[in-house]
């Protein structure tokens, strides 16, 4: 069964029927399904777009929960999809030197990130007051929310051994496509 048929949409959102013929359910941390459940259904678009969106061999790293998997539960899989935005990481450097000692070559590696150059160019003034009012509370927070755009990120992946294959801007988030080389 193909991902896209167990995507229902209907007037009050999104229905989820993620089960396998034999009517087990799966495991929706490793669907793209999960994709629209953490409420970013561009991002299940630009899977389908690009092709991807029925990788069986496919890890979802959630933007809310922290999940820790061992070599062997990455010795397999052919993408893995990171739902936070490279921007919020606060460590990026020492995440992407991870993925590459971890992930085995020819990996699918997808991801979005704001890009800073859009968002500074485009927006009323009530705009870029919201996007400085968030800056500030990210520095009170100690959260992280770097600059970017699509120039450093693919200088950034490139220097970590990944190959760009494609970068789609959807909704002011622009989504990549990579793989280890």
């Amino acid at each position: 069964m193909n991902v896209a048929e167990n995507l229902n949409i209907n007037a009050g959102g999104y229905a989820f029927a993620p089960a396998r013929s034999s009517g087990e359910h799966t495991d929706l941390n490793n669907s793209p399904l999960k994709l629209v459940a953490d409420g970013d259904s561009n991002f299940y678009r630009y899977l389908k777009q690009i092709g991807l969106n029925d990788d069986p061999d496919l890890i979802i790293l959630s933007a809310r929960n922290h999940y820790y998997y061992g070599e062997n539960d990455l010795k397999n899989v052919r993408t893995i999809i990171n739902l936070k935005k490279l921007n919020l990481i606060k460590h990026l450097d020492k995440f992407l030197i991870s993925l590459t000692h971890i992930l085995p070559p020819e990996t699918n590696f997808l991801g979005c990130f704001s890009d800073s150059k859009s968002a500074d160019r485009n927006g009323s003034k009530v705009k870029r007051f919201e996007r400085l009012v968030k800056r500030f509370n990210n520095f009170l927070d100690s959260k992280t929310d770097r600059k970017m755009n699509e120039n450093k990120v693919s200088e950034l992946l490139v220097a970590h051994g990944f190959k760009i294959f494609d970068m789609t801007k959807i909704d002011g988030v622009t989504y990549f496509h990579s793989k280890l080389g």
